[in-house]
């Protein structure tokens, strides 16, 4: 096709046909590589081993072993939750709980532990997000009524304390995180307890009226419907909670 040319020329110099060459391949060779990272990274990913049923079971498993204690028993119970590792060596390394076993020398409940620790089992080899199973274990009331563990929390069940555990393995290895209070939330529960340790030395309470509590918290307090601990008690005529801060003034 010709071309016309207006202007004037006022030079020219002579295309190098061997550094031309070099320089359409080094485009090519850029372009592919251009085209080849997806592809890599694609193929890398894929090679990522995520929780499934199909996933054999090693000959060796990495183990913890939860004691839970309760006044429903004179024998306590023994919780041992192993966990796989996937991936390991690499970036992609994860630990997840593979399987559960509860031993206790009491054999009141050994029908439902057993059946108990299959589903939860065979939940945990399911994959997927298992952190439900903490909220299904907390809902469950025995119609009996619960009981205070050392510290003054309140267990509406042994199936409760069981969702605590659990709770507890999977914020270990990184499924579920803390509930511990943030710097400002424990900044305000150190004021209340600061402020109601002074009101009682102000009414020069009797010392035995103040051991008397089940718990590290004053005697007479009450039950704080979000952190499950007796510690609510009366502030400038609000109910205040001594553990996690929570307020019904707000």
């Amino acid at each position: 096709m010709a071309t016309k040319i207006d202007s004037k020329i006022i030079g020219y110099s002579v295309v190098d046909a061997t550094k031309r060459d070099a320089e359409d391949t080094t485009a090519k060779q850029l372009q592919t590589a251009a085209n080849a990272a997806p592809e890599a990274e694609e193929k890398s990913t894929s090679n990522v081993i995520h929780m499934h049923e199909k996933v054999e079971r090693p000959d060796v498993l990495i183990g913890s072993t939860y004691k839970i204690k309760t006044p429903l028993s004179d024998h306590a119970l023994y919780v041992t939750v192993n966990d796989i590792v996937l991936n390991q060596g690499t970036e992609h390394e994860l630990r997840r709980p593979f399987e559960i076993f509860i031993n206790s020398k009491n054999m009141d409940h050994f029908q439902w532990i057993v059946a108990l620790t299959r589903i939860m089992s065979a939940v945990f080899r399911k994959g997927g997000d298992i952190t439900f199973l903490v909220e299904e274990l907390h809902s469950v009331f025995d119609p009996r009524g619960g009981y205070f563990k050392k510290g003054g929390k309140f267990v509406p069940s042994l199936v409760a304390e069981l969702g605590n555990v659990i709770e507890e393995h999977l914020i270990s290895i990184g499924m579920l995180k803390s509930k511990e209070l943030d710097e400002h939330q424990q900044k305000l529960v150190t004021e209340k307890r600061a402020q109601y340790a002074a009101i009682q030395a102000k009414a020069d309470i009797a010392p035995e009226a103040k051991t008397a509590a089940v718990s590290d918290f004053p005697a007479g307090s009450q039950l704080c419907m979000k952190c499950n601990t007796q510690a609510m008690i009366i502030m400038d005529g609000c109910l205040t909670c001594l553990n996690c801060g929570d307020s019904k003034c707000g």
